[in-house]
């Protein structure tokens, strides 16, 4: 198994976005003349957009902050953990609290603006055989430099609003922050290029070196959850009803969404993994203890409760996986795997870790930082019959033998409710060196730590299902919806924006994308539509108390733009409403 993560080393001095640096030749003469002048030299700068992926500060990771101020996910952590609790109530922990998301976002930009300006201005000819192979490797260099610049402005512009617009490697750097209209045609326009440049390959059919890596279908899938976000944010925070993304020309509309949509759903190869536990690598713990534990006793394996189901991991290196059954249901992923303190967590999997189960190391479940515990009224409305309950949720109350819970002991943490997340949690084994994580034996993880630097599991971005429920959402039909509910044994529903809503809230819990939706429906600032202001009782430390969110409309769904870079800018920048 190969496991991919963009790190490279080797050529981090001149992967520096800062201009006057990239127009000095550095030690290794290479600057932007030099070069992007051979395939290989574009495989590695395309390897640098990859790492703009990974940040440093941990509320710069979309899948923390996203998660902590959403509804359904509470601050949690200990008494000191007072920055997740605020993040989690609408307060700015402190001045440049996303900072490492603003940093990275134009760090990869720039690095994809000068792959784009290689590939259309440099002759690669002599390296390949043919025209159609040096056709292929160009409109692919620049599909997948497209996507990510396109991508890189969407993960920030989803958070922070309107961008500044920097289209290419010379372009001004101290431009003001565009309107949020420019903003995402900018991303929506960077999105349609790659369609026009990505091969029509099928996802299942990608070598599994190039897993991780943008295609045609996930280029396809973000032009509709650009589509869907701009149209929502104008129209339900903004107050400007649209139904299209203005472009330099013409515009984005809703029929050719649809239409690319369409394409994903039918053509790309891609489908539903049949069992939903079976995208989440709890359901390999056995499986993976019988490989590293010697005296694994196949009467007593970590995880009764999977065994007893047959669940098997379809593994996370996609269809063709070499661990695991093959997942064809990811179509985009954060790949994670490197770890060691001299470069720091950003390329561990920090959620597991902070949002595993506080005060408690158990197996299979073991220890965390206690983050994101669980809102009851949200774990309440889930009906028991939907097996992504069970399947996405730790009940710790229950203290389960068949889960390895049954030795939790609470008041361990702050807002703690006795439910946690299953899907990103801090998985552990029995092994030669001891009871360690899953991907400590997997992957080899021996990097001297205990515990915080072993989380490999990869953070999912995109899941064919949203492709079914997107679909469903803009055409207002039902099928999409009875697709993703006939696969966890649900019947069959018509179409509402509630039923279409709910769904969206139970198949994607605790994946990063229920505080978007929120925000672009306008539900975060309804009372009847999420779960911010209903009062429950939570333990803190042990001692009883009470919890509500009170979410702040002034903001308007947006998080401060980093005060360092707005000193930077010398009043070029303004901050963010509310803040």
């Amino acid at each position: 198994m190969k496991k991919i993560v963009y790190i490279i080393y080797a050529l981090l001095p001149f992967f520096i976005s800062c201009e006057d640096q990239l127009d000095t030749k550095n030690l290794y003469q290479k600057d932007l003349n030099s070069f992007y002048s051979s395939p290989k030299d574009i495989d590695e700068a395309m390897n640098a957009v990859y790492s703009a992926l990974y940040v440093d500060g941990v509320f710069s990771e979309e899948h923390c902050a996203a998660n902590l101020m959403d509804d359904c996910m509470l601050g949690g952590g200990g008494p000191d953990d007072v920055s997740a609790k605020n993040v989690d109530g609408f307060k700015d922990p402190s001045e440049d609290t996303y900072k490492s998301l603003w940093v990275e976002t134009y760090n990869g930009v720039y690095r994809a603006n000068a792959i784009i300006e290689a590939a259309q201005s440099k002759d690669f000819s002599s390296y390949f055989k043919t025209k159609e192979e040096t056709d292929y490797f160009l409109n692919s260099t620049l599909g997948e430099a497209y996507f990510m610049r396109g991508f890189l402005m969407y993960r920030a512009a989803r958070f922070f609003g309107g961008m500044p617009i920097i289209p290419t490697t010379g372009a001004d750097r101290k431009v003001p922050r565009a309107s949020f209209t420019e903003t995402f045609s900018f991303i929506a326009e960077s999105f349609l290029k790659a369609i026009e440049h990505l091969p029509r390959i099928k996802g299942v059919d990608l070598p599994l070196d190039d897993y991780g890596h943008a295609n045609l279908w996930v280029a396809k899938a973000y032009l509709a959850r650009t589509y869907l976000f701009y149209t929502g944010y104008m129209t339900n925070i903004e107050g400007t009803a649209t139904n299209e993304i203005p472009l330099a020309e013409g515009s984005l509309t809703k029929a050719q969404v649809v239409k690319e949509l369409e394409d994903v759903r039918d053509n790309s190869g891609y489908e539903l993994t049949p069992d939903y536990r079976n995208l989440w690598p709890y359901t390999y713990v056995n499986e993976n203890a019988k490989k590293f534990d010697a005296n694994y006793d196949p009467a007593k394996p970590p995880l009764p409760w999977a065994d007893k189901l047959g669940l098997k991991w379809v593994g996370q290196d996609g269809p063709k996986s070499t661990i695991g059954t093959g997942n064809k249901e990811v179509m985009f992923a954060l790949r994670f795997g490197l770890a060691n303190w001299t470069i720091g967590q950003k390329y561990n999997n920090r959620i597991p870790l902070f949002f595993g189960i506080r005060g408690n190391t158990m197996v299979p479940f073991g220890e965390g930082w206690g983050w994101g515990t669980i809102h009851t009224a949200f774990y309440d409305s889930w009906a028991n019959g939907d097996l992504r309950k069970e399947a996405s949720v730790i009940n710790l109350a229950k203290k389960n033998p068949d889960e390895g819970t049954s030795n939790w002991q609470s008041s361990k943490g702050d807002q703690e409710t006795g439910l946690v997340n299953r899907k990103y949690t801090t998985l552990q084994h029995s092994g030669k060196d001891g009871v360690k994580g899953i991907f400590y034996y997997l992957y080899n993880m021996n990097n001297g730590d205990p515990m915080q630097l072993w989380a490999a599991q990869d953070f999912y971005y995109l899941r064919f299902s949203d492709i079914y429920l997107m679909h469903s959402e803009l055409t207002e039909t039902a099928d999409g919806i009875n697709k993703v509910r006939a696969r966890v044994g649900l019947p069959a529903v018509a179409y509402s924006l509630d039923v279409l809503k709910n769904e969206r809230k139970y198949e994607f819990a605790f994946e990063g994308l229920r505080w978007f939706d929120l925000v672009r429906w306008g539900d975060v600032a309804k009372a009847d539509k999420n779960y911010f202001a209903t009062e429950i009782q939570v333990n803190n430390s042990g001692n009883v108390g009470k919890y509500t969110v009170a979410y702040r409309p002034e903001t308007k769904g947006l998080v401060t733009i980093p005060e360092s870079e707005i000193r930077l800018s010398n009043g070029v920048y303004t901050q963010n409403p509310g803040w």
